[in-house]
């Protein structure tokens, strides 16, 4: 069996969790806890460029809080 996170022939969705990080999620395999479904299910190309145009900034939410937190003291 190959690895249904590279496979072309399924669908796929992206997942977000709370501290606004991504990831490309089989459609094939159930949402994890903790995440929630923001696009599919759509191809794997699809969603990898949803990833891509929509998560530029890779750092979690809870660490640009802090940074910015520090910033403004």
């Amino acid at each position: 069996m190959s690895n249904p996170f590279e496979r072309e022939d399924i669908s796929y969705f992206v997942l977000v969790n709370d501290e606004g990080q991504h990831s490309l999620w089989p459609e094939v395999i159930d949402v994890p806890a903790g995440w929630r479904t923001v696009l599919g299910p759509e191809s794997r190309d699809a969603c990898l460029a949803h990833i891509e145009t929509s998560w530029w900034d890779i750092r979690p939410a809870s660490l640009v809080a802090r940074m910015t937190a520090a910033k403004s003291a």
